[in-house]
């Protein structure tokens, strides 16, 4: 009615009582509103705003998929890419249980599932029915090292006294991680066994359902070191809670004075990556606007301040790229799990 009211004041009453100038007005106020509406009811095709997202995380709360999802539902939240997103935690079965639950809501365009590593090796060792390949990769988002952290009264003090002590005593130092056998946090210790001569069989390790569980396993000394992503314990290391002995990147990280695994002699370099899939079944119009969205959210400055937050390295594979990627992953974990003797 305001519009309306404009163009009357701007033609004059007298105008406005013909008809033919009313039609003209009519089709300039259709013109105005038009675009708009057509914004709302099409999501975010022209980069407008998702509605409506959720993103299931597969493991427990304080994990590294929470804290990916939950960042990233945070920052799409803030910058306008989205609406609200709800996060919910279906743990189980490292990933596997969130992966067939994705899985089984094929067609549903408002799902996401948060992932990473550690499912590509849990579909595995879990003997999985549903797979990766079922579902609609979205995006790959990041990449972090990972680390080998003890409580800050642990008697090690260096990655080298620890080395000493668990090829003395291999049962006897269990090692934790938040991933099931296959993942990120169990691979690299089984790799750093490897690599120091110690047989991965005879390594003590005990998987718990995320970072949340590890921390206190660790800070409870139930274990003699734990394995996990940085980002899940940076706010304990700095605190002084935990001492971090090494990183398992090829290159040190910055404002974290620790050396790499290589630098201490033990050739190995690791790094965990997280991703967003979405359920099978979507079609190509709705694949696009999930792919949209997060390719939005890689350019706001919310995401890039998270990425600086959380030690994470910008990661990002759109959806094709992913697929390809995640079919590689496949191989090469499936490949690393049979070396190590973990799988047939």
């Amino acid at each position: 009615m305001g519009i309306l009211f404009g163009i009357q004041h701007l033609i004059g009453e007298d105008a406005m009582r013909n008809r033919s100038m009313l039609a003209i007005a009519a089709a300039i106020v259709a013109l105005l509103l038009v675009p708009p509406l057509i914004g709302a009811l099409s999501g975010n095709q022209d980069g407008g705003q998702l509605r409506g997202l959720r993103m299931l995380v597969p493991n427990a709360p304080g994990g590294g998929y929470d804290i990916t999802a939950r960042t990233a539902a945070k920052a799409m939240e803030k910058s306008g890419v989205s609406g609200v997103v709800e996060v919910f935690n279906l743990p189980g079965a490292g990933g596997t249980v969130g992966l067939g639950r994705t899985v089984n809501e094929s067609g549903n365009d408002r799902l996401v599932m948060s992932m990473g590593l550690g499912v590509v090796g849990s579909v595995y060792t879990n003997s999985s029915p549903a797979t990766l390949a079922d579902t609609t990769p979205i995006a790959r988002l990041t990449e972090e090292t990972e680390i080998i952290v003890v409580d800050k009264d642990s008697p090690y003090h260096t990655i080298g006294e620890l080395v000493a002590a668990w090829k003395a005593n291999p049962g006897g130092l269990p090692v934790g991680g938040g991933s099931s056998p296959g993942g990120p946090d169990h691979l690299a210790p089984m790799l750093t066994a490897k690599a120091i001569g110690l047989p991965p069989r005879q390594v003590n390790y005990i998987p718990y359902d995320g970072g949340g569980e590890l921390l206190a396993a660790v800070l409870g000394n139930k274990i003699a070191f734990g394995v996990s992503g940085l980002s899940e314990f940076a706010d304990q290391a700095k605190a002084g809670e935990l001492r971090v002995l090494a990183v398992t990147a090829a290159e040190r990280v910055p404002g974290l004075d620790v050396p790499t695994l290589r630098e201490s002699g033990i050739d190995v370099a690791f790094t965990n990556w997280r991703g967003m899939v979405a359920p099978p079944g979507l079609s190509e119009e709705s694949t696009q606007e999930l792919v949209s969205a997060f390719s939005r959210l890689r350019t706001t400055p919310e995401w890039s301040e998270a990425l600086q937050r959380n030690g994470w390295q910008d990661a990002y594979l759109p959806a094709a790229d992913f697929r390809a990627f995640l079919l590689s992953e496949n191989e090469r974990v499936a490949g690393v799990l049979r070396e190590l003797g973990l799988t047939s």
